[in-house]
This record gives C-alpha cells, sequence and structure tokens, in this order.
C-alpha cells in the first residue's frame, strides 16, 4: 500500500486537487509539504494531533515537512469556526507561545538538515508594505468569491470586521511565500481552510504561470479534531503541566464507542491490518481497544514511561483502591481553608473539576460525586485539614478522578 493510500484508508484526506500529481509526489517522497499552526496559546492540544501524526507519517514516508507557525497571522486572527472575533495577543504572548510548540513538535517531528523546517510568517508578512500587498495580490481575489467562502459565511450575520477578512489573503501570501522560498509544492490544512488554502494555490499560478505547481489537501474531521481538543472542563493539552499524563490517558481511555475505532485509525501508528481486526471488536472487547488507544498516544505525547504510569494507575483505580501516586493532584494552603475546612464546592473549583461552584452544586445534587469511593449528597459539606492531610480522593462521574491534599 502506497502512503497516499495509507492516508485515504486512515480517512485523513477529505478533498485534494491535483490528486494524480499529489499522488505522486506523496508516494515517492518527493513533496515540501507545509501545515500551518496559529499560536492562540502556548500549548498544543488534542486538536492538533491529527496533524501532527499526517506530519510524521509523511515524513517517514520521505516528504519533507514545513512547520509553519503563524506569530504573523496571529496578529489577525483565524475567523473560520468562530463566532466571534478573536483576542488580540500582544508580540511577547505571540513569541512565547511559538517558542512552546516548538519544543513540543520536536517529539513528533525530527527536525535539522534536509528533514523538516520550522519557520514562522511574522518574519515576512510584518515586513510588508500596505501598498504594496495591495498592488501585488489584491488584483488576483475576487470579494465576491471570498465573501462565498464558508470561513467567512458564518460571520456575517453577527459582523465580519476588515482585520478578518484579511486573513485569506495572509494565509494565501504564506504558501506564496514558502513556493518561492522553500520550494513548498504542497499544503494540507483542515476542512474549514479549503477556501483559504485555494486561495493559496490560485495566487500561486496567476502569479507565477500555470507552470508553477502547488497543490492542496485537507484532513478529514478537521472540525472533529477540534472538537476532540475541548472537555466540559476545559482544553486536553500536550503540556503535561496544563494536562497530566494521567489526565491525557483517562481522555483517551473514555472516547465514546463509536469514535474509538476511528481515533485509532487516525491516530496512532499500528498496522492497518491490526486496526481492521479491531473493526469486529464489540461490546466489552471495545474496552480494550480504549485502553489501546490511551496507551499508544500517551506514549507517543509524553513517552512509554508515563503511558504505562498511567495505565497502571487507571486499571488499579477502576478495581477500586490501589496506587494513586500518579493521579493528579492538588495541594492546597492554610489560605484555601476556612476555620479550618474548605467546603466541597469550593474544592471542586479549585481541583479543576468544574468551573463553577453552581456546576459542582449541580454534580453533586445529581449524585455524580464521590468522596473517597463514597457518594456525597451533601453540597454543603466541609471537607477538614484532617482530612486533606490524609489526602482526599474525588471521584466526578465514574471516571475523572482527583486527589487534594494538604502537607
Amino acid at each position: 500500500m502506497t502512503i497516499y493510500d495509507e492516508l485515504v484508508a486512515r480517512g485523513l484526506i477529505a478533498q485534494v486537487t491535483d490528486e494524480k500529481e499529489i499522488k505522486d509526489l506523496v508516494n515517492n517522497g518527493k513533496a515540501t509539504f507545509y501545515i500551518g499552526f496559529d499560536p492562540t496559546a502556548d500549548s498544543l492540544h488534542v486538536g492538533h494531533f491529527m496533524a501532527l501524526c499526517l506530519m510524521k507519517r509523511l515524513q517517514m514516508a520521505g516528504n519533507k515537512p514545513v512547520v509553519l507557525i503563524g506569530g504573523g497571522t496571529a496578529y489577525i486572527g483565524d475567523p473560520s469556526g468562530r463566532t466571534d472575533m478573536r483576542s488580540m495577543m500582544t508580540p511577547e504572548t505571540i513569541q512565547h507561545n511559538c517558542d512552546c510548540f516548538k519544543k513540543q513538535m520536536e517529539r513528533f517531528i525530527e527536525f535539522g538538515e534536509d528533514k523538516a523546517i520550522m519557520v514562522n510568517n511574522a518574519d515576512w508578512l510584518l515586513k510588508l508594505n500596505y501598498v504594496d500587498v495591495l498592488r501585488e495580490v489584491g488584483p488576483h481575489f475576487s470579494v465576491n468569491n471570498m465573501l462565498r467562502a464558508e470561513c467567512y459565511k458564518q460571520r456575517m450575520e453577527k459582523g465580519l470586521s476588515f482585520l478578518e477578512f484579511n486573513y485569506m489573503i495572509m494565509q494565501s501570501y504564506d504558501f506564496y511565500h514558502l513556493f518561492k522560498e522553500y520550494g513548498c509544492n504542497m499544503q494540507f490544512g483542515g476542512d474549514d481552510q479549503w477556501s483559504n488554502m485555494l486561495g493559496g494555490t490560485e495566487l500561486i499560478r496567476r502569479k507565477l504561470g500555470k507552470d508553477a505547481y502547488a497543490m492542496t489537501i485537507t484532513l478529514l474531521l478537521n472540525s472533529e479534531g477540534k472538537k476532540m481538543g475541548k472537555t466540559a472542563s476545559g482544553a486536553v493539552w500536550l503540556d503535561p503541566n496544563k494536562t497530566s499524563p494521567f489526565e491525557f490517558y483517562q481522555y483517551w481511555r473514555n472516547v465514546g464507542d463509536d469514535d474509538v475505532l476511528k481515533c485509532i485509525r487516525m491516530l496512532t501508528f499500528l498496522p492497518l491490518e491490526q486496526v481492521d481486526e479491531m473493526d469486529k471488536w464489540e461490546g466489552a472487547e471495545l474496552n480494550k481497544a480504549k485502553e489501546i488507544l490511551a496507551y499508544e498516544l500517551t506514549a507517543l505525547v509524553h513517552g512509554e514511561e508515563e503511558a504505562k504510569k498511567a495505565e497502571e494507575t487507571s486499571k488499579a483505580l477502576f478495581a477500586g483502591g490501589g496506587d494513586d501516586s500518579n493521579m493528579p493532584s492538588t495541594k492546597l494552603e492554610a489560605a484555601d481553608l476556612s476555620d479550618g475546612a474548605i467546603n466541597i464546592m469550593d474544592l471542586m473549583v479549585k481541583c479543576g473539576l468544574c468551573p463553577t461552584k453552581s456546576e459542582a452544586r449541580r454534580l453533586i445534587t445529581q449524585g455524580g460525586v464521590f468522596i473517597n469511593d463514597a457518594k456525597e449528597p451533601d453540597f454543603k459539606r466541609a471537607i477538614t485539614e484532617s482530612e486533606l492531610k490524609d489526602s482526599v480522593k474525588i471521584r466526578k462521574g465514574k471516571k475523572v478522578y482527583h486527589k487534594a491534599y494538604m502537607e
């Protein structure tokens, strides 16, 4: 099976231009391709997972990845998938986020001479002269066509700022620049980026002639990929200081029955033959598939040792009791207590188990909160200092564990 056929079989490709040429480049290791990441936070999250795994697969097949960090486009903000305008970030925050991204990506992508490269579009976008851009790029974009793009449609009712309207032009210019300076002949992006990507392909061909060779591929399920990055309590980050390896493992261990095999196929590097056999699994066997998914992805992000620890802790907790040394935990200080105790709702918010006290109260009254494996029905319950010094195990629902303690 060729690498292109494998990408299709794994459900990673939704749309392409110039499929014959794309197959030839990818299958023969001749693609120099880029994927962009806007540094809107100081960590990548699991919604970026698909793109990272795709880059790794293509590099393993001999192709050259160009990781584009959107230090320049972050000044504008991508309107795709948004119902409101993104918050403006300072240059210092943008640079810090870029540095964090690079450190995390090095676990997935091999950088170096004749290998992957990382570039920051701030290096060229911030140097552009506005009038020059209008003259050089503006004639090649139809406003009518831009307004028909899906990335703008959903914003038209609430109002699309002129700032965000320029995002497509900036992203298109990125591909044009990378094509000229790095020989980048292919771009990948999510299905919500299709219009922006086509803009880049058309700009290259119009500016440099029909012989210019630039193609686009979109990833299937990018919208689900973004959804993957969110949980009820926030995002699932790749940074272990924001989402612990155990929490990361548990996130994948708890995916729905309908999603587990799809995730294994798309995100792990298990042979397709093995995954196809799992397609026959049902019932209790799907729990085994979830354990495989959780272990493989935790090992990929955090290493084998952390994956083993997370697996052992998870199995011990579900078996009742067991080693909780790797369980996510929160250390409380005396200032967190009032009269030597802390209300259970305040404690759940402090531990990040609920965003608000009202949400914590709802969970407690609905019977979804356990303290040291006993259901806690009283939202007025006070957890004492002595209890915390022995450590208190909190369970939210069936699968979310957390430990609170004081020294």
